[in-house]
C-alpha cells in the first residue's frame, strides 16, 4: 500500500466501521430522559432558546443551537442521534489519522478501530447529546495541537478547541492535557509562547458561559464525589469491560510506556507524550475537584477515552517491530483481526446498549403509550414531580386532550424545560372541582420517605392522599400512572 493510499485508507477504515455499529439499533424505540430535552428545546426558536440558556442548561447551549437545523429537517430518534453517530465517526477517523501520524499506518488503523468498537463509544454515539461530538472536538483539537507544535501555527487549534469547550466546558482540562504533553516533548519556549496565546484566547471565550453555568450548578447537584468505584469503572469502560480484554490492553499500554518522552523528528512530541496525559489529566483532575465540589461524571471525560486505544496500538506495534522478518502486510492483517476478535467478545455488550433500558432507566416513548391507552380526552392529569411532563412533551400524542391541572405556563412560553406550575394554593382550588385525577408519577415520587422539595409538589401529594383514593394503577418503564377518585367525604363542592 502506498503512502498516499495509507493516508486515505487509514481514518477511513475505523470510520466506516464506527458508521455500522453507530448506525446499528439506531431507532430503539424511545428517548431517555436527556436526549427529550434535546429534542424539545431544539425545536424551541433561537430567541426561546437563548431564554432558556439563562435560566438552565446553558453548559448544552450550543450543542442545542447546532441541532436545531437538524431536527428541523424531520424531528424524530433517528435525526437526533445522527449528528453523534457521525461525530464518534470522525473521531475514529481522527484518532486513526493521529495514531499514524506519531507512529505509523498501522498504529493509526488498530487504534482507529479500537477506539470504533468500544462500547462506551458506541454508548454515546447512539445519544442524543453532546458528548460524542465534544470527544470529536478533542481528537481534532489534539491532532491539530501535534501540527502546531511543527508549524507554528495555533489559529485552527484555538478556534477549534474554543468551540469544543462551548459544546461542553469541561472540555478545558484538554488544556491541562495539552500542557503536559508540552512539557513531556521539552518544546521550546516559542511553542510555549503560541500555545499560551491559543489557550488564553480559549479562555476568554468560554469565561462567559462558565459563570453563567456556575450560577446554574444546582442542575449537577445530582453528582456524588467520586471514588475508587468510579476509579474502576472509568477504567473498564477506557480499556475493556471484561479482563479478557482489560488485561491484554494494559499490558499493551504498559509496553508502549517503556521509552515514551524522546521526541520524534524536529520537535514533534511522541504518541505515548500525547495519548498518556489526554488518557489520565481530565478524568485525575475532574475526579479531584469533585472530592470537595462533585462534578464528575463518566461522560464529561468521554473524549480522553481516545487515549487508551493509541496507547495499546503503539504497545502492539512495538511488539511486532520486536519479531523479525515478518512481512509488514502480514502484521497489519494479524492487527486487524485481533480487533475483530475484541469486538465479536464485545458484541453481547455491544447489544445490550441498543436497549432502551440501558438509558437511565425510563422509556418516554412507552410511559406516552401507556397513557395512550388510559387517558381519555379531557381527564385531568398532574405530573409529579413536574418534570414527569417530560413524557408528555417528548412524546404529546398519548397525551393528548388530557388537562395537566397544575400547568400555568406551558415550556415554550415560559423559557423553562418542564413549564411554570400554578402555587400550591391555586392547585387545591384546581383539584377541589374533581371527581377524579390522573397522577403519573415517577416511582420514587410514590415512596414515603421522598420529600417534595417545592410547595406546589407537596400539595399535589398531600392533596390526592387526603381527599382521594387510588383506584387503578399501571406501571410502564420509569413511569407510574394511577388513578385517583375522589372520597365520598370530600365531594367537590
Amino acid at each position: 500500500m502506498s503512502r498516499k493510499t495509507a493516508a486515505v485508507a487509514v481514518p477511513l477504515i475505523p470510520m466506516a466501521v464506527m458508521l455500522v455499529i453507530g448506525c446499528w439499533g439506531l431507532d430503539r424505540g424511545g428517548m431517555w430522559r436527556d436526549e427529550a430535552a434535546t429534542f424539545q428545546v431544539a425545536r424551541r426558536t433561537v430567541p426561546q432558546i437563548w431564554r432558556l440558556l439563562h435560566e438552565v442548561d446553558a453548559v448544552h447551549g450550543l450543542y442545542y443551537l447546532l441541532m436545531r437545523p437538524v431536527l428541523a429537517l424531520h424531528p424524530g430518534e433517528v435525526l437526533l442521534r445522527l449528528p453523534s453517530v457521525l461525530a464518534a465517526a470522525a473521531t475514529a477517523g481522527l484518532v486513526a489519522a493521529l495514531g499514524a501520524r506519531l507512529a505509523r499506518p498501522r498504529v493509526g488503523l488498530w487504534a482507529g478501530l479500537l477506539y470504533a468498537v468500544n462500547p462506551m463509544v458506541g454508548h454515546y454515539a447512539q445519544e442524543g447529546r453532546s458528548y460524542a461530538m465534544v470527544a470529536a472536538g478533542a481528537a481534532g483539537a489534539t491532532l491539530l495541537l501535534v501540527r502546531a507544535v511543527g508549524s507554528r501555527s495555533w489559529t485552527a487549534y484555538a478556534v477549534v478547541l474554543a468551540v469544543t469547550c462551548l459544546l461542553h466546558e469541561f472540555a478545558v482540562l484538554l488544556l491541562l492535557a495539552h500542557a503536559v504533553t508540552l512539557a513531556l516533548a521539552g518544546v521550546p519556549r516559542r511553542v510555549w509562547a503560541g500555545w499560551l496565546y491559543a489557550a488564553g484566547v480559549v479562555a476568554l471565550v468560554l469565561l462567559p458561559l462558565a459563570l453563567l453555568s456556575h450560577a446554574q450548578s444546582a442542575q449537577v447537584g445530582w453528582l456524588r464525589s467520586p471514588g475508587q468505584g468510579s476509579v474502576d469503572r472509568l477504567v473498564h469502560q477506557f480499556a475493556g469491560p471484561t479482563d479478557v480484554v482489560l488485561v491484554p490492553c494494559l499490558l499493551l499500554m504498559y509496553v508502549a510506556l517503556r521509552r515514551p518522552w524522546t521526541t520524534r523528528h524536529g520537535s514533534e512530541p511522541t504518541l505515548a507524550a500525547v495519548a498518556l496525559p489526554l488518557l489520565l489529566v481530565p478524568p485525575a483532575i475532574l475526579m479531584t475537584v469533585s472530592q470537595w465540589s462533585p462534578l464528575y461524571d463518566d461522560r464529561y471525560v468521554l473524549y480522553a477515552l481516545a487515549g487508551a486505544p493509541l496507547l495499546a496500538a503503539a504497545g502492539a506495534d512495538r511488539i511486532a517491530r520486536a519479531v523479525p522478518r515478518l512481512p509488514r502486510a502480514t502484521v497489519t492483517a494479524a492487527g486487524v483481526l485481533a480487533v475483530a476478535v475484541v469486538c465479536a467478545h464485545q458484541l453481547p455488550l455491544l447489544r445490550q446498549e441498543r436497549s432502551v433500558a440501558e438509558r437511565g432507566g425510563d422509556n418516554l416513548a412507552a410511559a406516552s403509550a401507556l397513557a395512550a391507552r388510559e387517558l381519555r380526552p379531557g381527564d385531568p392529569v398532574l405530573f409529579l414531580p413536574s418534570i414527569g411532563r417530560r413524557s408528555a412533551l417528548a412524546y404529546p400524542k398519548g397525551f393528548r386532550g388530557a388537562r395537566d391541572v397544575a400547568l400555568a405556563e406551558s415550556a415554550r412560553a415560559s423559557g423553562t424545560l418542564y413549564g411554570v406550575e400554578v402555587g400550591p394554593a391555586a392547585l387545591r382550588r384546581l383539584l377541589a372541582g374533581l371527581d377524579h385525577v390522573w397522577l403519573v408519577a415517577e416511582p420514587y415520587a410514590l415512596d414515603p420517605s421522598w420529600h417534595p422539595a417545592g410547595p406546589t409538589e407537596r400539595a399535589k401529594r398531600a392533596v390526592v392522599e387526603e381527599e382521594f383514593e387510588s383506584r387503578r394503577e399501571f406501571r410502564g418503564s420509569g413511569v407510574t400512572l394511577r388513578l385517583y377518585e375522589r372520597r365520598p367525604t370530600t365531594a367537590p363542592r
